[in-house]
């Protein structure tokens, strides 16, 4: 989906992807004495998407776009139709309505933003330099999930609660993987939710700004996922078959469904309950990875263990079986 936001706009996207390549591979080893600039690489997102938004400012006011062209960074009046001051509160939009069917579907959605979040936890902790997560600590974090999704559903927000994957790929291009910068992150969601104006402000950037953006996060993330595969034996001809197979089926499926919808019955919510899991690319390809990883197994090969890489994890399956995580999570204990 980024890639067709990006090519919407193709004028403003193509400079803000450019742009931010050159702040992030090209403008930190720029050095100041023997030290290198690290203001460039802290911010490069918020410079890139300064000027490109300044650039698309400028061919809004110069007229290049129509009124309604999504490309203008005075869309559909956002600004001037926000409110100065408001506090969302619990069940503003109504009293809660029960139906076992959306209801369904809105689990199964759940159910595959706690596999990808899972993901993006598991990226998380190793851009920020921690060992694996122990089943403890990452059984917190999907708990809160479900909590921040509760709480969503009471406000009536538009979609639920799952680990950002952008935020994790902003931690790999910053290097920063300090909580204090979370904590700082959710006081300005605050403050922009209960200050419409100045949400607004930044809910104009255009959509092809962002994507650019996402084009970046993203090859983060999925490089990390790739990354742990280095504890696997790759010269294994079943582990080559399994790692192919699962990436090309997880573009190939997500695709065939959103584009042909082959579940068509009477019944929506069945159609949802099938549909929103094998649209996304994630949930498909780990769980053909999962599955064709747990029955392409041969009895006889004592080497089976150490060609999935199981023996690097097996350290890490408790809290305390190594000393560094004891260390980096003690907090969460």
């Amino acid at each position: 989906m980024t890639k067709f936001l990006l090519a919407r706009c193709v004028e403003i996207g193509l400079p803000e992807l450019i742009v931010l390549l050159i702040f992030t591979q090209y403008l930190p080893h720029v050095r100041r004495g023997d030290r290198r600039i690290l203001v460039l690489d802290r911010y490069a997102v918020i410079f890139s998407t300064v000027v490109v938004w300044t650039f698309a400012y400028i061919l809004t006011v110069a007229g290049a776009y129509k009124k309604s062209h999504t490309c203008r960074t005075d869309r559909a009046g956002l600004i001037d139709g926000a409110s100065w001051f408001s506090i969302p509160y619990p069940f503003q939009w109504g009293s809660p309505t029960l139906d076992m069917g959306e209801s369904l579907a809105m689990m199964v959605a759940s159910f595959v933003a706690l596999v990808e979040s899972t993901g993006g936890l598991i990226a998380i902790s190793r851009y920020a330099s921690a060992t694996p997560l122990p089943p403890s600590v990452l059984s917190r974090g999907i708990g809160w999930q479900g909590v921040g999704n509760f709480i969503s559903g009471m406000i009536g927000t538009g979609s639920g609660v799952s680990a950002s994957i952008e935020n994790a790929g902003l931690l790999a291009m910053t290097r920063v993987g300090s909580r204090r910068v979370v904590q700082i992150s959710a006081g300005f969601m605050i403050f922009f939710s209960i200050f419409g104006k100045f949400g607004a402000l930044f809910a104009s950037i255009p959509a092809s700004i962002v994507a650019a953006v996402y084009c970046i996060l993203f090859a983060y993330v999925g490089s990390g996922g790739l990354g742990l595969l280095q504890f696997c034996n790759l010269n294994s001809f079943r582990g080559k078959f399994i790692l192919g197979f699962s990436i090309f089926m997880g573009l190939s499926i997500p695709q065939y469904f959103v584009e042909y919808g082959p579940v068509r019955t009477h019944a929506r919510w069945f159609n949802d309950v099938v549909s929103v899991p094998f649209s996304s690319g994630v949930f498909v390809a780990g769980l053909l990875a999962v599955l064709l990883d747990s029955i392409l197994m041969r009895r006889s090969d004592r080497h089976i263990h150490t060609d999935r890489g199981m023996h690097w994890w097996d350290r890490f399956t408790s809290m305390r079986a190594d000393r560094r995580s004891t260390e980096f999570y003690s907090h969460a204990v």
